[in-house]
């Protein structure tokens, strides 16, 4: 079970801790190990130990009281880890608490959420809105560039009607400098989907 949440847990990108006082191969197998990036290893008590955690020798030698070995990849640094107590956490928490804020965060209503995510009603929409989605379904390419040269319109212009195209479940994320996902397969699904909002 540990090995599977650690290769979902790092499929999807969640920052994945696990521990142990027993670094021996029946706890800290091969899958496991495959599936966690970095490592830190605390004073053991033997080369083996070491081995099991890191792939090779060095924590045994560590001094204890927060000397440490982080591995990432095959770079290893020493590094000291801070020793915090359980006084200091109670009473850094304890502080926190006392900072009143003017009052409580109140979440938004599914109306008001969705009238803010979509950036209004469908009427708000850019003129060329319809057309620009036949045009990225059509291409399978969700671009701003391809909007300006098709469109003849400014940048802030296709960058907006792509936004637009985001929030009605058109175009996926922006991803950097890769198109967008084009989340339509072709214009009856995408006729389906202006009828319904």
């Amino acid at each position: 079970p540990i090995a599977r949440l650690a290769q979902m847990a790092r499929a999807v990108g969640i920052h994945l801790i696990l521990a142990t006082q027993r670094p021996s191969v029946d706890v800290i197998t091969g899958l496991i190990k495959a599936n966690f990036p970095a490592r830190i290893a605390y004073q053991v008590a033997s080369k083996i130990d070491s081995r099991t955690i890191l792939d090779q020798n060095g924590a045994e030698g560590l001094v204890g009281n927060g000397d440490l070995l982080y591995m990432h990849g095959s770079k290893i640094i020493r590094l000291q880890g801070p020793f915090v107590s359980l006084e200091e956490i109670d009473r850094v928490t304890q502080f926190i608490g006392e900072q009143r804020g003017p009052g409580p965060y109140v979440l938004p209503s599914l109306e008001e959420a969705f009238d803010i995510s979509t950036g209004g009603t469908q009427t708000e929409r850019d003129d060329l809105f319809e057309e620009a989605a036949r045009i990225i379904v059509r291409s399978q390419q969700g671009s701003v560039s391809l909007l300006q040269r098709k469109l003849s319109v400014g940048y802030s212009r296709a960058a907006r009607i792509v936004d637009q195209l985001e929030d009605a479940g058109i175009v996926g994320p922006f991803e950097g400098s890769k198109a967008r996902q084009v989340r339509v397969a072709d214009e009856l699904e995408l006729d389906a989907l202006l009828k319904s909002g």
